[in-house]
């Protein structure tokens, strides 16, 4: 390996290199930046379900709460403010996403973890502070941009540090940490609600600010990755870190690869229009259809479920937090499976193999809703073996989401994208992904309201959808370089008419290359 890159038997590129405990640190501090993503997520949804809470600030969901068994439990939730506490968070994050791209692009991937960090540590300061709606609100907003920039940073900074054969496993600790995140907030949300005084839901907004330390903290001592530096001109500093992070003395192949990729990067005065040319059709159509398909699997609705058929279970008024902690927990684990087996299996076979097993599930679960809860939504009694299936399937459609669309939504998008449309592109998909979380809690407690249980089929229409589109359109990354990555788009039997040889972004390197690239269909 003298020259510091070789070719493997089927054509493409490969880099020496391990991976090092330095590596593995740095990538490990910075995947908790999902977790300040992940406790919202689980904190948000369960202090809407506290009575003190609601009672304080959402009086007319909390009549409805504490409505008898007949009321239609459909339309329970069905409150403009209480949509609005819920969804202002991805709108705001949404904008600021945007911002992160230049902030990202120009002064590093470690300065937007930061203003993620601080920006989160404040909304969380204030909603744990709140007294009024409009704080409450003001809160959500602070958080959902500590969020747009966090999500904007982690998923890149893990792609580049990561070497090539680990970078599935090393990334999805970004979804690992959502999914602890999650976890530890409804834990908490349980044992909060039970303080006497009704108050703890103070200490469940408040306790962000943990997270949101942990994340600005982190970003002060990792190191900016070698991509990072060389787009700045920091070609040495560069060099001498990807020695440290590669584990090897002879990091040239790659080192020269990163190179030419930043000239052809800084020859790009607009990234963002740069993004509409014809090559990187691919990369924008994933970029955008890849956060979309997966905000419409459904998870929202199959989680809202779980409450009434774990009460029946026996778990009374603890249900709804109860509920979702062994959906949490369940989460944890699948995305484990899916760090073991992405490098293993490959993307493609995950997100198919998820799909038809949150597919399954759906078909199941909307078969049992509709045959108890009927168009009025009230299901009477529940036997117990009808909630114990019902609700075994709401953990198996949990499982196959959390190893499949839930982590790889993230990586794909991560590592497709060449140098220089990089971190817009990266602003792209958590554009899409922010906008359609909002639209969907904008709209999904009316929908319920008036779709009922017909709401599973719409999203289990969509997931059929998905499915096809990956087997069709995506082609496998598994076990490529990331500056590599071209090669997977010209072999590909529709993408190879938009991406031609010589043509890709990093077109430098891969034309020094190209006599070496394989022309297997992906």
């Amino acid at each position: 390996m003298a020259g510091g890159g070789f070719v493997v038997g089927d054509g493409q590129k490969a880099y020496p290199g391990k991976l090092t405990p330095f590596v593995l640190f740095t990538c490990v501090v910075a995947a908790m930046g999902g977790l300040i993503f992940g406790y919202d997520i689980g904190i948000s949804g369960g202090v809407t379900s506290m009575p003190s809470f609601l009672r304080r600030f959402f009086p007319s969901v909390y009549r409805k709460q504490q409505a008898d068994a007949t009321t239609n439990q459909y339309c329970q939730y069905d409150s403009p403010t209480l949509t609005l506490f819920t969804s202002s968070l991805y709108l705001a994050a949404l904008i600021s996403s945007l911002v992160a791209s230049t902030v990202t692009r120009k002064f590093g991937r470690r300065l937007s973890m930061l203003f993620g960090g601080i920006l989160f540590c404040a909304g969380a300061l204030i909603n744990g502070f709140a007294k009024h709606v409009w704080m409450l609100i003001v809160g959500r907003i602070l958080l959902g941009f500590g969020i747009g920039f966090a999500n904007q940073a982690v998923p890149l900074y893990l792609s580049e540090m990561a070497p090539y054969k680990y970078r599935g496993a090393l990334n999805i600790g970004f979804q690992l940490s959502i999914t602890i995140g999650i976890l530890v907030a409804e834990v908490l949300n349980y044992f909060f609600a039970k303080i006497k005084g009704g108050w703890g839901w103070r200490l469940s907004l408040g306790g962000a600010v943990v997270p949101a330390l942990i994340i600005t903290l982190g970003s002060l001592v990792l190191p900016d990755t070698p991509n990072s530096m060389i787009e700045r001109g920091q070609h040495e500093e560069a060099k001498t870190k990807l020695r440290r992070i590669r584990g090897v003395d002879d990091v040239s192949q790659e080192f020269d690869d990163l190179v030419a990729a930043s000239k052809e990067s800084q020859s790009i005065e607009h990234p963002w229009t740069n993004l509409l040319r014809r090559k990187y059709r691919p990369h924008l159509t994933m970029a955008i259809m890849i956060p979309f398909f997966q905000q419409l699997t459904g998870i929202n609705v199959i989680m809202f479920y779980a409450p009434v058929l774990f009460n029946t279970i026996g778990f009374t008024t603890d249900a709804s937090l109860m509920s979702a902690v062994v959906t949490g927990s369940v989460n944890v684990a699948a995305t484990l499976v899916s760090i073991y087996g992405v490098d293993k299996w490959g993307r493609r076979f995950l997100f198919l193999e998820g799909g038809t097993q949150m597919l399954i599930c759906q078909a199941v679960v909307a078969a049992c809703i509709g045959a108890k809860f009927g168009v009025d939504g009230t299901p009477g009694e529940l036997p117990k073996w009808y909630a114990i299936v019902v609700v075994t399937f709401i953990c198996i459609y949990v499982a196959g989401f959390a190893w499949s669309w839930g982590p790889l939504g993230w990586l794909v998008p991560s590592e497709i994208f060449p140098l220089e449309i990089r971190s817009a592109a990266q602003s792209i998909t958590v554009s899409v992904n922010m906008i359609f979380t909002f639209i969907i809690a904008q709209i999904f407690l009316t929908m319920l309201c008036h779709l009922k249980f017909g709401l599973f089929l719409v999203f289990a229409f969509f997931v059929i959808v998905m499915s096809i589109f990956v087997y069709i359109f995506l082609p496998e990354t598994k076990g490529i370089p990331i500056e590599e990555m071209g090669q997977v788009w010209r072999s590909h039997w529709y993408w190879s008419r938009f991406v031609e040889d010589g043509e890709y972004g990093n077109g430098v390197e891969m034309g020094k290359s190209s006599s070496n690239q394989g022309t297997k269909h992906v």
